[in-house]
C-alpha cells in the first residue's frame, strides 16, 4: 500500500462543511514515511476516519488482507488479518482421523 496514495485518497474524501475536499484550515494531513497524522481543529470523527479507510482498502482490492484497527484511542494502524488459526483447526482435524483409523484396525484384530 502506498501512504502518498492514501494521503491523496483522504485529501480528496475528507469532508468539512458537507464539501469533499475543502480542507482549508481545519483539517491538516501531514505523512511520515509510512505513517499518516491527521490534525483537526473542529470536532472530527475517528469512525468516519475508519469507513474512509475501508472504503479505500476496498477500491485497491486490498480489503481482505488488511483491516484498519485501533491502537490507542486517538490512532488507528493496518494490521494483516491472522490467517494462523485457521492452520491450527485443520491439523487438529487430520489427528483425529488417524486416531479413528487405530480404533478401526483394534476392532478387527479382537
Amino acid at each position: 500500500m502506498d501512504a502518498a496514495q492514501f494521503e491523496n485518497f483522504l485529501n480528496d474524501k475528507i469532508k468539512v462543511g458537507g464539501r469533499a475536499g475543502m480542507l482549508g484550515d481545519k483539517v491538516k494531513i501531514t505523512r511520515e514515511n509510512a505513517k499518516i497524522h491527521i490534525t483537526v481543529v473542529q470536532p472530527f470523527s475517528k469512525r468516519y476516519l475508519k469507513y474512509l479507510t475501508k472504503k479505500y482498502l476496498k477500491a485497491n482490492q486490498i480489503r481482505d488482507y488488511l483491516r484498519p484497527v485501533a491502537d490507542s484511542k486517538e490512532s488507528y494502524e493496518l494490521r494483516y488479518f491472522n490467517i494462523h488459526g485457521d492452520d491450527d483447526n485443520e491439523e487438529s482435524g487430520s489427528e483425529s482421523d488417524e486416531s479413528e483409523s487405530d480404533e478401526s484396525e483394534e476392532d478387527e484384530e479382537n
